[in-house]
């Protein structure tokens, strides 16, 4: 086969957008919850699309609220109104969807109450910080039959749903292996001794479902992705994205058996979790086993087909078939290979399709806000959370130093009760995720 490029700006990927919903008429006001380097996208994403109005901003930290004006400022964005409590934010009628990019440990509870309250909800990758609260997301996006989207925003890229739809129909034969690898330069974080929490910070509510520990820099913000009790690792961070596209590329959904092995390497600092980890994923999808591998490296590394360094990170997925081969090598570009018969002398390997083309993960959200119909989400919740439970199970077994045998009939680790235990905490009352929703 003859390689295929195509390029889709994004000026056309509005247009599809409003062939399939119709024209934006009605305005959507959101409200962005967590004003940091997400965040800030979230504010510059929101601000691109018509009849969109970013109506309240919400965070904890007075600096991050005094950033977040000024970014709509300098947008030419009428200011918004501001909370530094979600409670209060989500008494306010007038707001139709939430947009949360808060610490993972708060991304549950957040969409629950939002669900609750009569918003959709974009909720940032990964949607949950442990399995049960997986379980908890979803039963209330579907209680409350709410428009929920995880950020896993390579699900709108026109080129990677084109490369899923390949492999679904065909294009490198049997798929039984996928390899995901996230590599990004994650330098020492050093010791942070104990200090007074900063003026403007309400360091409760940031806690919330968490336990209370003394304020330290490295457990504040960014640097929580590193402790167990608010973040998941970079397995947690950055991986998520690539374990989504794997799984979503395998064609499967929860793995029968999970194992990983890895550490933290090289540095004597407070991190807790991993910086380089080893992870595999069986699944048994209607009798046909298949294999996810997937890798976090923190430090120099080599690439891998075409995943190539890129600003100090390389992330991508590689998938393989009985008939080929086919790499997803950045947010919004594949390319594969076939192997074709070359007589006697066995195979030989040939360039396949390949494309680029991007995609606006916001519109796509605030488009299935307007035509109510979940299934024109990209990344509805039910399939984010289905991706983030294979983070949890991974970070399970690493902590455990043994393999986990999950069964999703009974949501436990088959035999093991430690394991099991693991699927929840205990919650920093009054902040609870609610066993019925």
């Amino acid at each position: 086969m003859d390689r295929r490029h195509f390029l889709m700006g994004s000026a056309a990927a509005l247009g599809a957008a409003s062939a399939v919903f119709g024209a934006a008429n009605d305005r959507v006001r959101v409200a962005s919850i967590g004003i940091g380097g997400r965040g800030r996208d979230h504010l510059g994403g929101y601000s691109k699309l018509d009849n969109v109005e970013i109506a309240a901003i919400c965070d904890i930290d007075d600096s991050h609220i005094a950033n977040g004006l000024k970014q709509l400022k300098n947008l030419g964005k009428p200011e918004p109104k501001t909370y530094k409590d979600v409670r209060k934010l989500l008494e306010d009628k007038d707001i139709d969807a939430i947009s949360i990019s808060t610490p993972n440990h708060w991304h549950t509870l957040m969409t629950i109450w939002g669900c609750q309250a009569g918003k959709d909800v974009y909720v940032e990758k990964p949607c949950s910080h442990n399995m049960f609260e997986a379980k908890q997301i979803v039963a209330a996006a579907s209680k409350y039959n709410r428009m929920v989207q995880q950020g896993s925003q390579i699900r709108s890229s026109k080129a990677v749903q084109e490369a899923v739809q390949k492999m679904r129909d065909g294009l490198i034969g049997e798929v039984y292996l996928a390899r995901g690898l996230c590599y990004k330069w994650r330098n020492t974080i050093g010791h942070a001794p104990p200090e007074p929490v900063p003026a403007g910070v309400d360091y409760d509510l940031w806690t919330g479902p968490s336990p209370m520990h003394q304020f330290t820099r490295n457990r504040f913000h960014y640097n929580w992705h590193w402790f167990w009790d608010t973040g998941n690792g970079d397995l947690g961070n950055q991986g998520i994205h690539e374990v989504d596209i794997a799984r979503w590329g395998l064609g499967v959904r929860y793995p029968i058996k999970v194992s990983a092995i890895g550490g933290h390497f090289m540095f004597d600092d407070d991190q807790e979790t991993p910086n380089t980890l080893n992870c595999a994923f069986e699944f048994d999808g209607n009798n046909k086993r298949k294999l996810m591998e997937f890798e976090v490296r923190h430090w120099m590394s080599n690439g891998e087909g075409t995943i190539r360094e890129r600003g100090n990170n390389a992330i991508g997925d590689l998938f393989y078939g009985s008939k080929g081969y086919l790499n997803v090598d950045s947010y919004s570009s594949y390319k594969s290979w076939l192997g074709t018969p070359e007589g006697k002398s066995g195979w030989k390997e040939e360039p396949g399709p390949e494309a680029k083309g991007g995609g606006d993960h916001y519109l796509n959200f605030i488009e299935a806000v307007r035509s109510r119909d979940r299934s024109h989400l990209n990344a509805e919740i039910e399939e984010g959370a289905a991706s983030t439970v294979l983070v949890h199970l991974a970070n399970i077994s690493y902590r455990l130093g043994r393999t986990i045998y999950f069964d999703e009939a009974t949501w436990t680790a088959k035999g093991d009760k430690e394991a099991t235990a693991m699927f929840t905490r205990n919650y920093r009352k009054p902040f609870v995720v609610p066993e019925k929703v």
